[in-house]
């Protein structure tokens, strides 16, 4: 039970686990979370899972563009990110995206390209580093997730199109093996 004293403090509380700060240059979209909540670690997804969360974040990202209407993207999301972006905040943030007229759902039809190996990071966080290898423009993504009721779901999101000769890949990242069935 939280008793009025701490009541009248939850927003002071939790304003500085919760912060997500987002940070626009002309065509990418950035966030970050300061000092997220500590999570329950759970494993990193597989292969195919990972791709999932990958593709459904630039199809909402994308639908978002062409509609103008964030406000599912944002359902969608972590709780802080939730709390930190309305659909107005989001409107405005992904601008720059939706002007240079970047076509998000061309990288549904290819696997991410890992740029880092997918990794669960400080606060329990999920965070997905890679490219589409899309011609003239490939998709440079850095996307976070939190675990929040039995799911991933977007905490901070990067999205950069640029030119596929700019990308100096390294050496092949493989994703994590698929999960023997039993």
């Amino acid at each position: 039970m939280v008793t009025p004293k701490v009541k009248n403090r939850l927003p002071e509380l939790i304003a500085p686990a919760a912060m997500l700060l987002l940070a626009l240059s002309p065509i990418a979209v950035h966030a970050q979370a300061a000092a997220p909540p500590p999570m329950s670690v759970q494993p990193v997804p597989d292969e195919l899972q990972l791709s999932k969360l990958v593709w459904t974040t630039l199809a909402a990202v994308d639908h978002a563009n062409l509609s103008g209407n964030y406000s599912v993207l944002r359902d969608l999301s972590a709780p802080s990110f939730q709390a930190n972006n309305d659909a107005a905040r989001l409107t405005q943030i992904f601008a720059g995206l939706r002007a240079s007229g970047t076509d998000l759902s061309n990288a549904l039809l290819l696997g991410p390209t890992w740029t880092a190996a997918p990794a669960i990071v400080t606060g329990g966080l999920l965070r997905l580093r890679g490219y589409f290898g899309l011609r003239p423009t490939a998709i440079s993504f850095e996307l976070t997730y939190q675990w929040v009721g039995g799911r991933w779901r977007l905490f901070g999101v990067g999205i950069n199109p640029q030119s596929l000769a700019t990308i100096q890949p390294g050496p092949p990242v493989a994703p994590p093996a698929a999960k023997p069935k039993r």
